[in-house]
């Protein structure tokens, strides 16, 4: 493994702000005010004196102030939050930004206290918006997204109520989702390695999954577990509060089930996501033949999680940053100049964070920082071919950003759902993994390539139907009852089982994934884990039709990207001639899999 973390890039934000007491933070956070100010005055001497009677042309002017005035506080609420949550999600002991991220919390309520009251007002004018929608201005510019508010506006509690549970979740999921951060972001494991005892933070612990020697991945797993077994009971508390929280809002708001809100957020139907996950489901047996060939070539019958992530064959897996960097780089421009030229920018202006350790969150993710059109990333780079994978996914969610950027979209135009937010991620990643199948000549190398490329797509379909499995019925059960941390690793082995089959010792899953994974304590979105295998699978998609129609395919997949906030994602599918609602597609996207796993089964030492 890479251990040379001195070398490793952290990002910088001096172009954004100075610091978090800087005069220029100060002047945002006061311009963030003062527009939530005129937001209110709008909202109280014009919304609130419409009427389905009111003119149109009136009714259009109104709402293109309120666009206008919207765009411009989520460009501000954005940028500071990022700016801030920069210096908590790199250094959790930061205690001055993490102050400084509460006081603005207070403020970004007041956004959506703001926004809520405006999705309630549109139901008042529903009848007549279609016709104020056809006048120039703001409001038809984002047409889709204000007849989407007013369709999503039946399931919203009255004002009084949206504006309580907007300040009550300060202390109740968004303080559970802290704690669960802070909590999981400070462990620091001892572990022996090549001899030599080293303290590890989480997040290097974990990619230790990956270490080609089986004796140093089983200690990782027995040393991550000690950790989780010490917090189980914190973080159950966490999981509750959280799922309780979300639970009580979805009765309240009259939502169908525990999956109703996540559906429409991720614009999407029950036929879809229907169709999708049955063709996860029937996809397994195919994966658990992988599972089973791998635990061949390890000189075993079944795997253990600690083998899921193991490298098998040969290939280089001591990646320097500069020979990650200059991979991405060549590949990149393979498929489009504009997109290497993307990323040679966030390499050379500092926007990535790489470096692991002690007090910086595990994983990966990219955040947009809009006032100045440009992204973060964050990982926790190893010098394994995985890391190199993720440093490409992270940058294509910046490409998609740039895309929106310099197609001019505003904050609102740019609210992508879950499900496309995953498109050009997967694109970048798949153009790195397949350009460095087609070129290896040594079944050694094509197999420990494909398995690079099977680890990661088992992790999207596989791991992810069981956190599907897992959520759903950690949410269906809260309603009656708080779990218990014992309850949540038995849902989570059942869900694993599941999942994995017999190809997964039972006697060595991971029962406590629930305790780590952030994306089950964000507290105003459930079931952020379908829209991987939504994403995966639908990247897979798009990439055989650029095989099909080469460097024509750029533009028209560039515009998709921009436009990713604008529509339905059966819309935007459709424009290539995709139909997500049936199980075809998706079938066809397991179907390139398929292969894959055929290749890497049929390849001999």
């Amino acid at each position: 493994m890479n251990t040379a973390a001195a070398a490793l890039p952290r990002w910088n934000l001096s172009n954004v702000y100075s610091g978090i007491e800087s005069a220029e933070f100060a002047r945002d956070l006061r311009g963030l005010e003062e527009t939530l100010d005129l937001i209110d005055q709008h909202e109280k001497e014009t919304l609130r004196a419409c009427t389905p009677e009111t003119p149109a042309s009136a009714l259009a002017t109104a709402l293109d102030r309120a666009v206008d005035l919207f765009n411009r506080a989520f460009l501000l609420s954005s940028t500071l939050k990022v700016y801030v949550e920069s210096f908590v999600s790199t250094n959790s002991y930061d205690t001055a930004a993490a102050k400084k991220l509460s006081e603005l919390e207070i403020v970004q309520v007041r956004v959506r206290q703001a926004w809520t009251r405006f999705q309630v007002w549109t139901k008042t004018i529903a009848d007549i918006l279609p016709r104020a929608l056809t006048r120039p201005g703001s409001a038809r510019e984002h047409s889709f997204i204000l007849t989407e508010t007013a369709e999503q506006a039946a399931w919203l509690m009255s004002d009084v109520e949206e504006s309580l549970a907007a300040e009550l979740s300060l202390s109740g999921a968004s303080a559970w989702s802290k704690l669960q951060r802070m909590l999981t972001s400070r462990i620091v494991v001892d572990l022996e390695i090549d001899g030599t005892v080293r303290s590890l933070p989480m997040p290097a612990l974990i990619n230790l999954r990956s270490h080609p020697e089986e004796p140093v991945r089983r200690r990782a797993w027995e040393a991550e577990l000690r950790e989780w077994r010490r917090l189980k009971e914190p973080l159950a508390a966490c999981m509750n509060g959280v799922k309780g929280f979300a639970d009580t809002l979805n009765r309240r708001r009259g939502r169908q089930d525990c999956l109703h809100a996540a559906i429409d957020q991720a614009r999407i139907d029950r036929a879809t996501l229907e169709a999708l996950l049955e063709a996860m489901r029937e996809s397994l047996p195919e994966f658990q033949r992988y599972f089973l060939a791998k635990a061949a070539r390890l000189g075993k019958q079944k795997l253990a999680w600690w083998d899921l992530f193991a490298p098998t064959g040969a290939v280089e897996n001591n990646y320097t940053w500069d020979k990650a960097r200059s991979l991405i780089l060549e590949n990149f421009g393979d498929f489009s100049p504009r997109l290497r030229t993307f990323a040679e920018r966030a390499f050379t202006e500092k926007w990535i964070d790489a470096e692991p350790r002690d007090g910086k969150v595990g994983g990966a993710f990219c955040e947009s920082v809009p006032s100045v059109k440009e992204s973060r990333v964050l990982c926790n780079f190893d010098g394994s071919l995985e890391q190199v994978s993720t440093a490409a996914h992270e940058l294509g969610h910046g490409f998609h950003n740039d895309c929106a950027f310099r197609a001019g979209k505003t904050m609102l135009q740019q609210s992508t759902p879950m499900t496309l937010a995953e498109t050009a991620s997967i694109m970048c990643e798949t153009i790195v993994n397949e350009a460095l199948l087609a070129r290896a000549r040594d079944p050694r190398e094509q197999r420990a390539l494909l398995e690079n490329t099977l680890i990661n797509e088992s992790q999207v379909i596989v791991d992810i139907y069981s956190r599907f499995l897992f959520e759903k019925e950690v949410l269906e059960r809260r309603a009656h009852s708080e779990h218990s941390s014992d309850d949540l690793c038995d849902i989570m082995n059942r869900a694993q089982a599941a999942a994995y089959g017999d190809a997964l010792d039972e006697q060595f899953r991971h029962p406590y994934m629930w305790t780590w994974k952030p994306h089950y304590y964000i507290a105003d979105l459930d079931f952020y884990n379908f829209p991987y295998s939504f994403g995966l699978l639908f990247g897979t998609g798009l990439y055989a039709v650029y095989r099909a129609r080469g460097a024509a395919f750029v533009p028209d997949y560039e515009k998709l990207l921009a436009s990713t906030g604008e529509a339905s994602a059966a819309d935007l599918a459709g424009d290539f001639g995709i139909d997500i609602r049936t199980r075809a597609f998706w079938d066809e996207s397991i179907k390139v899999i398929r292969g894959r796993i055929d290749r890497y089964c049929a390849l001999t030492d």
